[in-house]
């Protein structure tokens, strides 16, 4: 009797210590990254961060672009902090994001290949938009685009690249 117990404590610690970590598909996001290139008419400069939080039951995404006057068009600064979490019935991954201009934004996030895609989720009225973000070791590749409410087609607003601190 006690070996049957022993046996089924060991099965039962062993697949416990081997459940899927939920966050490791984000985990080449984690840590601080810098804009690469900008400077150029119209172009700013900018940073973000992915970090975990709440004892890594969320990941914190704080973002900042800076922007230089032109064409009559003062500086500017844009931010922003997007939350991502794991859905409390399904257990996948979406996202809530708050920016300085008044935007929310509720994102559905997949995975396609080394990407991760953060896309509007299907219900939400209004424009659309998705985030791809593509890291690839100490770089990563960018590209935020927008669905205007009745179009098919997204449209890209910015394309970025940054690199790791």
């Amino acid at each position: 009797m006690k070996r049957v117990l022993v046996v089924a404590l060991i099965a039962a610690a062993s697949g416990w210590a081997q459940k899927e970590d939920p966050w490791k598909a984000f985990q080449p996001l984690i840590g601080d990254w810098v804009g690469e290139g900008g400077g150029g008419p119209g172009q700013g400069g900018g940073g973000f961060s992915y970090q975990f939080d709440l004892q890594k039951n969320v990941i914190v995404r704080k973002n900042y672009a800076e922007y230089p006057a032109q064409n009559g068009r003062p500086a500017f600064r844009h931010d922003d902090l997007m939350i991502v979490y794991l859905d409390d019935v399904s257990k996948r991954p979406r996202a809530i994001y708050f920016d300085s201009e008044g935007h929310t934004i509720r994102y559905a996030i997949t995975v396609s290949g080394d990407s991760m895609i953060f896309e509007s989720e299907p219900g939400e009225p209004g424009d659309h938009y998705r985030l791809t973000q593509t890291p690839a070791g100490g770089r990563m590749a960018g590209k935020f685009e927008r669905r205007a409410a009745g179009e098919a087609q997204y449209k890209t607003y910015i394309e970025f690249a940054a690199r790791r601190k």
